[in-house]
């Protein structure tokens, strides 16, 4: 793992160390999925618990739904990590990921409910509140199916999310509570990616 001092961390650079750290993790760990995310989780705690380096263009919300932007595909697509803007009162359908994953929230909160399928439907099993820092794990071994919506009526609500894969193409499914399943796949909102390595971003 890719380690600095947080002192000498400013701006883009967080997001430069993070992605090193978690390039690094998921080499070593490789097939070992809950290794990935031990050693993932504190990575990214670390750069959420900063709001000094995100791009305003990667958190503008949608006026309907949230967003989501593409900041980092690894190049053999073992991981990407993307913003997800929440506008004032939006929320997700029931959804699953099919991959590993991290979520932390940079800015605002977050309210996750979790579900199990019972006989074919959701069943809600928790209810819990993501601040600023916070982090939590997904894992398709353990259940890995949720619904997410933003804490606030009244403000935008960012959270960074770390999957193992291009979660962009990568097929999922959302489930209505009465047992319905739809294929989908997200894409991102974004044309162009943040110029993570230039050094005009140090």
């Amino acid at each position: 793992m890719v380690e600095a001092e947080p002192t000498e961390l400013t701006g883009r650079r967080r997001l430069k160390v993070f992605l090193a750290g978690l390039a690094a993790q998921v080499a070593q760990a490789g097939d070992d999925e809950a290794a990935v995310l031990r050693g993932a989780a504190p990575c990214l705690q670390a750069l959420v618990s900063h709001d000094d380096w995100l791009d305003d263009e990667f958190g503008e919300p949608d006026p309907e739904h949230g967003r989501q932007y593409l900041l980092y595909c690894d190049p053999l697509r073992r991981f990407s990590v993307v913003s997800v803007v929440w506008g004032p009162g939006h929320d997700t359908p029931i959804h699953d990921h099919t991959t590993w994953g991290l979520v932390g929230v940079l800015r605002g909160a977050e309210l996750e409910e979790t579900f199990a399928l019972e006989e074919g439907r959701p069943v809600k099993r928790g209810e819990s509140r993501l601040e600023p820092g916070d982090v939590v794990t997904l894992s398709p071994r353990h259940g890995d199916i949720h619904r997410v919506r933003n804490a606030f009526d009244d403000r935008v609500s960012i959270s960074i999310h770390v999957y193992g894969g291009d979660i962009g193409a990568i097929q999922r499914h959302m489930y209505s509570e009465d047992g319905e399943v739809r294929t989908f796949a997200t894409g991102y909102a974004n044309r162009f990616l943040p110029n993570v390595w230039g050094a005009a971003a140090a």
